[in-house]
Protein backbone atom coordinates (compact mmCIF):
# COMPACT_ATOMS: atom_id res chain seq x y z
CA UNK A 1 0.00 0.00 0.00
CA UNK A 2 1.16 3.64 -1.11
CA UNK A 3 2.24 5.70 1.70
CA UNK A 4 -0.18 9.05 1.98
CA UNK A 5 0.63 12.19 -0.04
CA UNK A 6 0.96 15.37 2.03
CA UNK A 7 -0.80 18.12 0.29
CA UNK A 8 -1.42 20.87 3.24
CA UNK A 9 -0.71 21.06 6.90
CA UNK A 10 -2.54 22.73 9.90
CA UNK A 11 -1.85 22.56 13.89
CA UNK A 12 -3.53 19.02 14.15
CA UNK A 13 -0.97 17.90 11.53
CA UNK A 14 -0.67 16.80 7.54
CA UNK A 15 -3.46 16.83 5.23
CA UNK A 16 -3.28 13.87 3.04
CA UNK A 17 -4.44 12.41 -0.26
CA UNK A 18 -4.57 8.97 -0.13
CA UNK A 19 -3.16 7.00 -3.77
CA UNK A 20 -5.64 4.01 -3.56
CA UNK A 21 -8.73 6.94 -3.97
CA UNK A 22 -6.88 9.47 -5.93
CA UNK A 23 -9.01 7.71 -9.05
CA UNK A 24 -12.09 9.06 -7.35
CA UNK A 25 -10.98 12.47 -9.21
CA UNK A 26 -11.45 16.01 -7.41
CA UNK A 27 -11.40 19.79 -7.68
CA UNK A 28 -9.44 22.55 -6.86
CA UNK A 29 -11.53 25.98 -7.20
CA UNK A 30 -10.74 29.51 -5.58
CA UNK A 31 -10.78 33.24 -7.16
CA UNK A 32 -7.84 34.33 -9.11
CA UNK A 33 -4.35 34.80 -6.90
CA UNK A 34 -5.24 32.74 -4.01
CA UNK A 35 -2.73 29.75 -5.04
CA UNK A 36 -4.55 27.10 -6.81
CA UNK A 37 -1.54 26.75 -9.74
CA UNK A 38 0.59 26.04 -6.39
CA UNK A 39 -1.74 23.78 -5.20
CA UNK A 40 -1.54 21.52 -8.77
CA UNK A 41 1.89 21.44 -8.74
CA UNK A 42 2.21 20.44 -5.25
CA UNK A 43 -0.61 17.46 -5.85
CA UNK A 44 0.54 16.64 -9.72
CA UNK A 45 4.50 16.33 -8.30
CA UNK A 46 3.53 14.16 -5.51
CA UNK A 47 1.31 11.69 -7.62
CA UNK A 48 4.42 11.77 -10.32
CA UNK A 49 6.84 10.76 -6.67
CA UNK A 50 4.94 7.67 -6.24
CA UNK A 51 4.91 6.56 -10.16
CA UNK A 52 1.75 8.11 -11.33
CA UNK A 53 1.94 9.72 -14.84
CA UNK A 54 0.37 13.51 -14.96
CA UNK A 55 -1.61 15.49 -17.72
CA UNK A 56 -2.17 19.09 -17.04
CA UNK A 57 -2.85 22.04 -18.92
CA UNK A 58 -0.38 25.08 -18.36
CA UNK A 59 -2.76 28.17 -18.90
CA UNK A 60 -0.24 30.72 -17.23
CA UNK A 61 2.79 29.35 -18.15
CA UNK A 62 4.09 29.04 -14.76
CA UNK A 63 3.63 25.12 -14.30
CA UNK A 64 7.04 24.68 -16.73
CA UNK A 65 8.98 25.05 -13.35
CA UNK A 66 8.05 21.55 -12.35
CA UNK A 67 11.23 20.66 -14.53
CA UNK A 68 13.69 22.68 -12.59
CA UNK A 69 14.78 21.80 -8.59
CA UNK A 70 13.32 24.54 -6.31
CA UNK A 71 15.42 27.28 -3.94
CA UNK A 72 15.23 28.29 -0.86
CA UNK A 73 14.53 32.14 -1.46
CA UNK A 74 14.14 34.71 1.09
CA UNK A 75 10.24 34.45 0.48
CA UNK A 76 9.90 31.12 0.67
CA UNK A 77 12.50 30.90 3.43
CA UNK A 78 10.06 33.62 5.55
CA UNK A 79 7.09 31.32 4.80
CA UNK A 80 8.32 28.20 6.04
CA UNK A 81 9.48 29.52 9.08
CA UNK A 82 6.04 31.69 10.00
CA UNK A 83 4.17 28.38 9.48
CA UNK A 84 6.62 26.29 10.87
CA UNK A 85 7.07 23.45 8.49
CA UNK A 86 10.34 21.86 7.19
CA UNK A 87 12.34 22.55 3.85
CA UNK A 88 11.08 20.53 1.54
CA UNK A 89 13.70 18.07 -0.45
CA UNK A 90 14.72 20.36 -3.40
CA UNK A 91 14.18 18.08 -6.97
CA UNK A 92 12.77 18.64 -10.19
CA UNK A 93 10.13 16.48 -11.26
CA UNK A 94 10.52 14.60 -14.96
CA UNK A 95 8.33 16.34 -17.14
CA UNK A 96 7.33 16.85 -21.13
CA UNK A 97 6.38 19.69 -22.81
CA UNK A 98 3.62 19.85 -25.61
CA UNK A 99 2.00 22.13 -27.68
CA UNK A 100 -0.91 21.93 -30.32
CA UNK A 101 1.50 24.61 -32.21
CA UNK A 102 4.28 22.99 -32.04
CA UNK A 103 6.59 26.48 -30.09
CA UNK A 104 7.15 25.27 -26.65
CA UNK A 105 6.34 21.64 -26.74
CA UNK A 106 6.00 18.45 -29.08
CA UNK A 107 3.49 18.94 -31.53
CA UNK A 108 -0.11 17.77 -30.29
CA UNK A 109 -2.17 15.79 -33.33
CA UNK A 110 -5.66 13.79 -33.84
CA UNK A 111 -7.30 13.12 -36.59
CA UNK A 112 -10.75 14.72 -38.28
CA UNK A 113 -12.08 10.51 -38.11
CA UNK A 114 -10.95 10.16 -34.21
CA UNK A 115 -12.37 13.31 -32.81
CA UNK A 116 -15.85 12.17 -34.15
CA UNK A 117 -18.82 14.46 -35.56
CA UNK A 118 -19.95 15.28 -31.99
CA UNK A 119 -17.16 16.78 -30.36
CA UNK A 120 -16.04 18.33 -33.69
CA UNK A 121 -19.49 20.22 -34.11
CA UNK A 122 -19.27 20.87 -30.52
CA UNK A 123 -15.48 23.05 -31.46
CA UNK A 124 -17.53 24.24 -35.00
CA UNK A 125 -20.54 25.80 -32.51
CA UNK A 126 -22.98 23.79 -35.19
CA UNK A 127 -26.58 23.72 -34.58
CA UNK A 128 -28.40 20.16 -34.30
CA UNK A 129 -29.35 20.59 -38.02
CA UNK A 130 -26.04 21.17 -39.27
CA UNK A 131 -24.37 18.79 -36.94
CA UNK A 132 -26.88 16.02 -38.61
CA UNK A 133 -25.38 17.19 -41.87
CA UNK A 134 -22.06 17.04 -40.61
CA UNK A 135 -23.06 13.43 -39.32
CA UNK A 136 -23.60 12.53 -42.67
CA UNK A 137 -20.79 13.54 -44.43
CA UNK A 138 -18.79 11.55 -41.77
CA UNK A 139 -21.22 8.29 -42.63
CA UNK A 140 -20.81 8.57 -46.57
CA UNK A 141 -16.91 8.93 -45.73
CA UNK A 142 -16.76 5.67 -44.29
CA UNK A 143 -19.05 4.07 -46.47
CA UNK A 144 -16.90 4.73 -49.15
CA UNK A 145 -13.22 4.07 -47.85
CA UNK A 146 -11.80 7.79 -47.33
CA UNK A 147 -10.25 8.97 -44.99
CA UNK A 148 -10.62 12.05 -43.06
CA UNK A 149 -7.74 13.19 -41.51
CA UNK A 150 -7.06 16.95 -41.90
CA UNK A 151 -9.20 19.78 -42.16
CA UNK A 152 -8.43 19.61 -45.72
CA UNK A 153 -9.77 16.54 -46.15
CA UNK A 154 -13.27 17.62 -44.78
CA UNK A 155 -13.57 20.97 -46.78
CA UNK A 156 -13.07 18.56 -49.97
CA UNK A 157 -15.51 16.03 -48.13
CA UNK A 158 -17.84 18.91 -47.40
CA UNK A 159 -17.57 20.30 -51.68
CA UNK A 160 -17.99 16.46 -53.18
CA UNK A 161 -21.09 16.07 -50.96
CA UNK A 162 -22.65 19.02 -51.61
CA UNK A 163 -21.88 18.74 -55.44
CA UNK A 164 -23.74 15.27 -55.37
CA UNK A 165 -26.31 16.38 -52.69
CA UNK A 166 -29.24 15.45 -55.23
CA UNK A 167 -27.77 11.65 -55.58
CA UNK A 168 -27.25 11.47 -51.82
CA UNK A 169 -30.65 12.41 -50.75
CA UNK A 170 -32.29 8.68 -51.30
CA UNK A 171 -30.31 7.06 -49.36
CA UNK A 172 -28.85 9.28 -46.54
CA UNK A 173 -31.37 12.01 -46.20
CA UNK A 174 -31.58 15.85 -46.96
CA UNK A 175 -28.57 17.78 -47.59
CA UNK A 176 -28.71 21.22 -47.24
CA UNK A 177 -26.55 23.87 -48.63
CA UNK A 178 -26.64 26.50 -46.46
CA UNK A 179 -25.43 23.37 -43.49
CA UNK A 180 -22.82 22.69 -45.69
CA UNK A 181 -21.79 26.01 -45.98
CA UNK A 182 -21.79 26.90 -42.28
CA UNK A 183 -19.82 23.92 -41.54
CA UNK A 184 -17.14 25.41 -44.00
CA UNK A 185 -17.37 28.78 -42.67
CA UNK A 186 -16.80 27.11 -39.28
CA UNK A 187 -13.61 25.07 -40.47
CA UNK A 188 -11.88 28.28 -41.53
CA UNK A 189 -12.61 29.69 -38.20
CA UNK A 190 -11.02 26.84 -37.04
CA UNK A 191 -8.11 27.16 -38.95
CA UNK A 192 -7.45 30.75 -38.16
CA UNK A 193 -7.06 29.33 -34.59
CA UNK A 194 -4.78 26.78 -35.27
CA UNK A 195 -7.23 23.90 -35.96
CA UNK A 196 -4.72 22.88 -39.15
CA UNK A 197 -1.76 22.14 -37.06
CA UNK A 198 -3.89 20.24 -34.25
CA UNK A 199 -5.62 17.88 -37.41
CA UNK A 200 -3.66 15.50 -38.80
CA UNK A 201 -0.45 13.14 -38.74
CA UNK A 202 1.38 11.53 -36.60
CA UNK A 203 -1.67 11.57 -34.33
CA UNK A 204 -0.91 11.42 -30.86
CA UNK A 205 -0.10 7.99 -29.10
CA UNK A 206 -1.75 8.06 -25.34
CA UNK A 207 0.63 5.30 -24.23
CA UNK A 208 3.43 8.15 -25.13
CA UNK A 209 1.43 10.46 -21.78
CA UNK A 210 1.85 7.41 -19.74
CA UNK A 211 5.54 6.51 -19.12
CA UNK A 212 8.08 6.75 -16.32
CA UNK A 213 11.51 7.32 -16.14
CA UNK A 214 14.10 5.43 -14.93
CA UNK A 215 13.98 6.07 -11.46
CA UNK A 216 10.09 5.01 -11.62
CA UNK A 217 8.87 8.72 -11.18
CA UNK A 218 5.95 9.05 -13.47
CA UNK A 219 6.25 11.42 -16.36
CA UNK A 220 4.69 15.14 -16.19
CA UNK A 221 3.14 16.11 -19.70
CA UNK A 222 2.22 19.92 -19.60
CA UNK A 223 0.98 21.03 -22.42
CA UNK A 224 1.16 25.36 -23.49
CA UNK A 225 -2.29 26.68 -23.51
CA UNK A 226 -1.50 30.36 -23.00
CA UNK A 227 -2.09 30.81 -26.59
CA UNK A 228 -4.43 27.69 -26.82
CA UNK A 229 -6.55 29.71 -24.48
CA UNK A 230 -7.41 32.33 -27.28
CA UNK A 231 -9.24 29.78 -29.19
CA UNK A 232 -11.46 28.37 -25.84
CA UNK A 233 -13.88 25.97 -27.83
CA UNK A 234 -10.32 24.16 -29.42
CA UNK A 235 -8.96 24.35 -26.00
CA UNK A 236 -12.13 22.57 -24.48
CA UNK A 237 -12.60 20.36 -27.33
CA UNK A 238 -9.10 18.62 -27.53
CA UNK A 239 -9.21 18.03 -23.43
CA UNK A 240 -11.94 16.46 -23.72
CA UNK A 241 -11.03 14.58 -26.49
CA UNK A 242 -8.22 13.21 -24.34
CA UNK A 243 -10.16 11.46 -21.68
CA UNK A 244 -12.36 10.25 -24.74
CA UNK A 245 -9.28 8.18 -25.71
CA UNK A 246 -8.26 7.27 -22.26
CA UNK A 247 -11.90 6.37 -21.31
CA UNK A 248 -11.65 3.95 -25.09
CA UNK A 249 -8.30 3.13 -24.98
CA UNK A 250 -7.31 1.95 -21.17
CA UNK A 251 -8.48 -1.57 -20.20
CA UNK A 252 -10.53 -2.25 -16.78
CA UNK A 253 -8.57 -2.37 -13.94
CA UNK A 254 -10.92 -1.59 -10.99
CA UNK A 255 -9.07 -0.52 -7.29
CA UNK A 256 -5.69 0.11 -7.80
CA UNK A 257 -3.26 1.31 -5.18
CA UNK A 258 -2.52 4.40 -7.04
CA UNK A 259 -4.02 5.55 -10.40
CA UNK A 260 -2.61 4.63 -13.77
CA UNK A 261 -2.71 8.33 -14.38
CA UNK A 262 -3.88 11.96 -13.47
CA UNK A 263 -5.48 14.35 -15.68
CA UNK A 264 -6.05 17.94 -14.40
CA UNK A 265 -8.26 20.05 -16.58
CA UNK A 266 -7.25 24.10 -15.65
CA UNK A 267 -9.89 26.02 -16.79
CA UNK A 268 -12.75 23.78 -16.28
CA UNK A 269 -15.71 26.20 -17.10
CA UNK A 270 -14.52 26.57 -20.80
CA UNK A 271 -15.51 22.95 -20.86
CA UNK A 272 -19.42 23.09 -19.70
CA UNK A 273 -20.22 26.65 -21.38
CA UNK A 274 -22.84 26.12 -23.85
CA UNK A 275 -22.15 22.37 -24.08
CA UNK A 276 -24.80 21.16 -25.38
CA UNK A 277 -27.03 18.32 -23.89
CA UNK A 278 -25.50 15.28 -25.56
CA UNK A 279 -22.22 16.36 -24.98
CA UNK A 280 -22.80 17.47 -20.91
CA UNK A 281 -24.07 13.20 -21.14
CA UNK A 282 -21.08 12.11 -22.45
CA UNK A 283 -18.97 14.25 -20.34
CA UNK A 284 -20.67 12.71 -17.30
CA UNK A 285 -20.25 9.54 -18.72
CA UNK A 286 -16.98 9.36 -18.92
CA UNK A 287 -16.44 11.19 -15.61
CA UNK A 288 -18.51 8.25 -13.91
CA UNK A 289 -16.76 5.40 -15.76
CA UNK A 290 -13.01 6.56 -16.25
CA UNK A 291 -12.27 5.57 -12.51
CA UNK A 292 -12.44 1.83 -13.18
CA UNK A 293 -9.87 2.49 -16.10
CA UNK A 294 -7.39 3.66 -12.97
CA UNK A 295 -7.73 7.36 -14.30
CA UNK A 296 -8.20 10.35 -11.96
CA UNK A 297 -9.62 13.51 -13.13
CA UNK A 298 -9.12 17.20 -11.25
CA UNK A 299 -10.99 19.83 -12.36
CA UNK A 300 -9.54 23.27 -12.15
CA UNK A 301 -11.73 26.47 -12.12
CA UNK A 302 -12.57 29.69 -9.99
CA UNK A 303 -15.81 28.23 -8.54
CA UNK A 304 -17.59 24.75 -7.77
CA UNK A 305 -20.77 25.98 -9.51
CA UNK A 306 -19.03 26.15 -13.15
CA UNK A 307 -19.25 22.44 -12.28
CA UNK A 308 -22.64 20.91 -13.52
CA UNK A 309 -24.09 19.15 -10.40
CA UNK A 310 -23.62 15.24 -12.03
CA UNK A 311 -20.06 16.22 -12.45
CA UNK A 312 -19.51 17.57 -9.00
CA UNK A 313 -21.39 14.93 -7.68
CA UNK A 314 -18.36 12.24 -8.36
CA UNK A 315 -15.36 14.70 -7.17
CA UNK A 316 -14.60 13.38 -4.02
CA UNK A 317 -11.23 15.35 -3.03
CA UNK A 318 -11.66 19.08 -3.13
CA UNK A 319 -8.97 21.66 -2.42
CA UNK A 320 -11.26 25.11 -1.94
CA UNK A 321 -9.20 28.53 -2.10
CA UNK A 322 -10.80 31.59 -1.01
CA UNK A 323 -13.67 32.95 -3.00
CA UNK A 324 -14.20 36.61 -2.25
CA UNK A 325 -18.17 37.81 -1.70
CA UNK A 326 -18.22 41.70 -2.89
CA UNK A 327 -21.93 41.41 -4.51
CA UNK A 328 -25.11 39.60 -3.21
CA UNK A 329 -24.58 37.05 -5.98
CA UNK A 330 -21.15 35.91 -5.18
CA UNK A 331 -22.47 35.87 -1.51
CA UNK A 332 -24.69 32.63 -2.44
CA UNK A 333 -22.11 31.40 -4.63
CA UNK A 334 -19.98 31.20 -1.32
CA UNK A 335 -22.92 29.73 0.40
CA UNK A 336 -23.26 26.70 -2.33
CA UNK A 337 -19.48 26.07 -2.50
CA UNK A 338 -19.78 25.69 1.40
CA UNK A 339 -22.71 23.77 0.95
CA UNK A 340 -21.00 21.24 -1.16
CA UNK A 341 -18.41 20.07 1.95
CA UNK A 342 -18.67 18.02 5.02
CA UNK A 343 -19.32 19.83 7.95
CA UNK A 344 -16.72 20.83 10.48
CA UNK A 345 -18.19 21.13 13.94
CA UNK A 346 -15.14 23.68 14.61
CA UNK A 347 -15.31 25.40 11.84
CA UNK A 348 -18.05 28.26 9.90
CA UNK A 349 -16.95 26.68 6.33
CA UNK A 350 -19.32 29.75 4.94
CA UNK A 351 -17.10 32.20 6.54
CA UNK A 352 -14.03 30.58 6.28
CA UNK A 353 -13.93 30.76 2.42
CA UNK A 354 -13.81 34.40 2.46
CA UNK A 355 -11.10 34.58 5.06
CA UNK A 356 -8.70 32.31 3.15
CA UNK A 357 -5.06 34.06 2.83
CA UNK A 358 -2.73 33.14 -0.86
CA UNK A 359 -1.90 29.16 0.15
CA UNK A 360 -4.10 28.61 2.10
CA UNK A 361 -7.44 26.02 1.47
CA UNK A 362 -10.18 24.34 2.80
CA UNK A 363 -9.65 20.44 2.40
CA UNK A 364 -11.22 17.31 2.31
CA UNK A 365 -9.86 14.30 0.43
CA UNK A 366 -11.41 10.85 1.37
CA UNK A 367 -11.18 8.39 4.12
CA UNK A 368 -10.07 5.02 3.31
CA UNK A 369 -13.96 4.04 3.09
CA UNK A 370 -14.14 6.35 0.53
CA UNK A 371 -16.13 8.89 2.52
CA UNK A 372 -15.88 12.72 2.82
CA UNK A 373 -13.86 13.71 5.58
CA UNK A 374 -14.87 16.53 7.10
CA UNK A 375 -13.21 20.02 5.82
CA UNK A 376 -10.14 21.53 7.39
CA UNK A 377 -8.55 24.48 7.26
CA UNK A 378 -4.87 24.02 6.40
CA UNK A 379 -1.84 25.61 4.36
CA UNK A 380 -0.45 24.45 1.08
CA UNK A 381 2.68 22.46 1.18
CA UNK A 382 5.56 24.64 -0.48
CA UNK A 383 6.35 22.16 -3.54
CA UNK A 384 10.05 20.89 -4.36
CA UNK A 385 10.15 22.27 -7.51
CA UNK A 386 10.45 25.58 -9.42
CA UNK A 387 7.61 28.15 -8.54
CA UNK A 388 7.47 30.25 -11.71
CA UNK A 389 8.56 29.01 -15.20
CA UNK A 390 11.75 27.93 -16.48
CA UNK A 391 13.57 30.36 -19.21
CA UNK A 392 13.44 29.49 -22.95
CA UNK A 393 16.60 27.50 -23.40
CA UNK A 394 15.78 25.27 -19.95
CA UNK A 395 12.66 24.60 -22.00
CA UNK A 396 14.43 23.86 -25.11
CA UNK A 397 16.85 21.36 -23.07
CA UNK A 398 14.47 19.27 -21.27
CA UNK A 399 12.40 19.58 -24.67
CA UNK A 400 15.87 17.47 -26.68
CA UNK A 401 15.66 15.34 -23.17
CA UNK A 402 12.34 14.30 -23.46
CA UNK A 403 11.68 10.68 -24.20
CA UNK A 404 9.36 11.04 -27.22
CA UNK A 405 11.91 13.76 -28.58
CA UNK A 406 12.30 13.64 -32.59
CA UNK A 407 8.68 11.61 -33.22
CA UNK A 408 5.81 13.88 -33.31
CA UNK A 409 7.85 16.80 -35.10
CA UNK A 410 7.65 16.10 -38.83
CA UNK A 411 4.08 15.93 -39.92
CA UNK A 412 2.51 13.59 -42.35
CA UNK A 413 0.36 13.57 -45.13
CA UNK A 414 -0.29 10.12 -46.59
CA UNK A 415 -3.44 9.91 -49.25
CA UNK A 416 -6.45 10.60 -48.23
CA UNK A 417 -9.97 11.84 -48.93
CA UNK A 418 -8.69 15.19 -50.26
CA UNK A 419 -6.01 13.26 -52.36
CA UNK A 420 -8.40 10.98 -53.59
CA UNK A 421 -11.19 13.51 -54.75
CA UNK A 422 -9.25 15.66 -56.05
CA UNK A 423 -7.41 12.44 -57.92
CA UNK A 424 -10.37 11.48 -59.44
CA UNK A 425 -11.96 14.78 -60.25
CA UNK A 426 -8.82 15.24 -62.54
CA UNK A 427 -9.38 12.04 -64.07
CA UNK A 428 -12.78 12.75 -64.85
CA UNK A 429 -12.98 12.99 -69.13
CA UNK A 430 -13.94 16.57 -70.09
CA UNK A 431 -16.38 17.60 -71.37
CA UNK A 432 -15.26 17.88 -74.88
CA UNK A 433 -14.24 14.33 -74.83
CA UNK A 434 -17.28 12.54 -73.85
CA UNK A 435 -21.39 13.61 -75.26
CA UNK A 436 -23.08 15.57 -71.75
CA UNK A 437 -26.88 13.98 -72.33
CA UNK A 438 -29.59 15.33 -70.90
CA UNK A 439 -30.56 14.37 -67.33
CA UNK A 440 -34.04 13.66 -67.87
CA UNK A 441 -33.67 11.54 -70.43
CA UNK A 442 -33.62 7.76 -69.66
CA UNK A 443 -31.36 6.39 -73.36
CA UNK A 444 -28.85 9.35 -72.26
CA UNK A 445 -28.64 8.19 -68.88
CA UNK A 446 -27.44 5.15 -70.74
CA UNK A 447 -25.38 6.75 -73.00
CA UNK A 448 -23.28 8.42 -69.56
CA UNK A 449 -23.18 4.89 -67.95
CA UNK A 450 -21.48 3.61 -71.42
CA UNK A 451 -19.01 6.83 -71.42
CA UNK A 452 -18.54 6.21 -67.93
CA UNK A 453 -17.73 2.64 -68.43
CA UNK A 454 -15.22 3.51 -71.26
CA UNK A 455 -13.36 5.89 -69.25
CA UNK A 456 -12.49 3.56 -66.57
CA UNK A 457 -11.14 0.68 -69.29
CA UNK A 458 -9.29 2.78 -71.69
CA UNK A 459 -5.96 2.95 -71.01
CA UNK A 460 -5.30 6.07 -72.73
CA UNK A 461 -7.58 7.39 -69.04
CA UNK A 462 -6.37 5.00 -66.60
CA UNK A 463 -7.77 3.17 -63.96
CA UNK A 464 -10.54 5.46 -62.14
CA UNK A 465 -10.05 4.62 -58.08
CA UNK A 466 -11.86 1.98 -56.44
CA UNK A 467 -14.49 3.06 -53.84
CA UNK A 468 -15.00 6.51 -55.45
CA UNK A 469 -18.22 8.11 -55.06
CA UNK A 470 -18.93 9.42 -58.89
CA UNK A 471 -22.12 8.53 -60.37
CA UNK A 472 -21.71 4.84 -61.52
CA UNK A 473 -22.78 3.44 -65.01
CA UNK A 474 -26.19 1.87 -64.81
CA UNK A 475 -26.35 -2.18 -64.43
CA UNK A 476 -26.67 -3.29 -67.90
CA UNK A 477 -30.46 -4.87 -67.84
CA UNK A 478 -31.15 -8.43 -70.19
CA UNK A 479 -33.33 -8.84 -72.76
CA UNK A 480 -37.23 -8.58 -71.46
CA UNK A 481 -39.14 -11.72 -71.95
CA UNK A 482 -40.67 -11.79 -75.09
CA UNK A 483 -38.59 -9.70 -77.05
CA UNK A 484 -36.99 -11.41 -80.00
CA UNK A 485 -33.37 -10.92 -80.32
CA UNK A 486 -31.88 -9.04 -82.84
CA UNK A 487 -30.49 -10.70 -85.69
CA UNK A 488 -29.47 -8.41 -88.02
CA UNK A 489 -30.70 -5.67 -89.94
CA UNK A 490 -33.18 -2.46 -90.12
CA UNK A 491 -32.43 -0.78 -87.02
CA UNK A 492 -30.38 -3.29 -85.07
CA UNK A 493 -27.68 -2.74 -87.57
CA UNK A 494 -28.12 1.47 -88.07
CA UNK A 495 -27.73 1.49 -84.09
CA UNK A 496 -24.53 -0.77 -84.05
CA UNK A 497 -23.04 0.95 -87.19
CA UNK A 498 -23.59 4.32 -84.88
CA UNK A 499 -22.49 3.39 -82.13
CA UNK A 500 -19.43 1.89 -83.12
CA UNK A 501 -18.66 5.36 -84.76
CA UNK A 502 -19.63 6.73 -81.13
CA UNK A 503 -17.37 4.71 -78.91
CA UNK A 504 -14.31 4.00 -81.99
CA UNK A 505 -13.25 0.75 -83.64
CA UNK A 506 -11.01 -0.94 -81.58
CA UNK A 507 -9.81 1.62 -79.01
CA UNK A 508 -8.90 4.02 -81.81
CA UNK A 509 -9.28 7.85 -81.60
CA UNK A 510 -13.04 9.39 -81.40
CA UNK A 511 -13.98 11.41 -84.52
CA UNK A 512 -16.02 13.42 -84.84
CA UNK A 513 -20.01 12.02 -85.64
CA UNK A 514 -21.29 11.84 -89.11
CA UNK A 515 -24.92 12.98 -90.19
CA UNK A 516 -25.96 9.19 -89.38
CA UNK A 517 -24.61 9.02 -86.34
CA UNK A 518 -25.71 12.33 -85.32
CA UNK A 519 -29.46 11.33 -86.72
CA UNK A 520 -29.07 8.37 -84.84
CA UNK A 521 -28.46 9.75 -81.65
CA UNK A 522 -31.05 12.15 -82.08
CA UNK A 523 -33.45 9.74 -82.38
CA UNK A 524 -32.60 8.27 -79.24
CA UNK A 525 -33.42 11.11 -77.02
CA UNK A 526 -36.48 11.21 -78.64
CA UNK A 527 -37.86 7.81 -77.90
CA UNK A 528 -39.82 7.21 -75.63
CA UNK A 529 -41.36 4.21 -75.18
CA UNK A 530 -40.92 1.71 -73.10
CA UNK A 531 -40.19 -0.62 -76.04
CA UNK A 532 -37.45 1.92 -77.63
CA UNK A 533 -35.85 2.19 -74.32
CA UNK A 534 -35.45 -1.62 -74.00
CA UNK A 535 -34.07 -1.77 -77.44
CA UNK A 536 -31.23 0.83 -76.64
CA UNK A 537 -30.25 -0.83 -73.41
CA UNK A 538 -30.04 -3.97 -75.10
CA UNK A 539 -27.71 -3.07 -78.13
CA UNK A 540 -25.40 -0.64 -75.91
CA UNK A 541 -25.31 -3.33 -73.09
CA UNK A 542 -24.16 -5.61 -76.15
CA UNK A 543 -21.64 -3.74 -77.21
CA UNK A 544 -20.20 -3.03 -73.94
CA UNK A 545 -19.95 -7.05 -72.82
CA UNK A 546 -18.44 -7.76 -76.71
CA UNK A 547 -15.49 -5.17 -75.84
Amino acid sequence: MTNPLPIASNSDGQLCLLPQLANRHGCITGATGTGKTVTLQVLAQALSDIGVPVFMADVKGDLSGLGRAGTASPKVRERLAHLGMAEPAWAAAPVAFWDVYGQKGHPVRATISDMGPLMLARMLNLNDTQQGVLQLVFKIADDNGLLLLDTKDLRAMLQHVGEHAAEFKTEYGNISAASIGAIQRGLIAIDEQGGDQFFGEPMLNIEDWMQTDAKGRGIINILAADQLMNAPRLYSTFLLWMLSELFEHLPEVGDLDKPKMAFFFDEAHLLFDEAPKPLLQKIEQVVRLIRSKGVGVYFVTQNPLDIPDTVLGQLGNRVQHALRAYTPRDQKAVAAAADTFRANPKLDTAQAITELGVGEALVSFLDEKGRPNVVERGYILTPASQIGPVTDDERRALMAASLVAGIYEQAIDRESAYERLKGRAAQQPAPSQVPTPTPSSPADDNAWGASAGRAQTSPAQGARPSGGMARPAPQQQSQPPGQPQDQGGGLGDLLKDAAGGIFGNGGGSRRSDSPLQAMVKSAARSIGSQVGREIIRGVLGSLMKRR
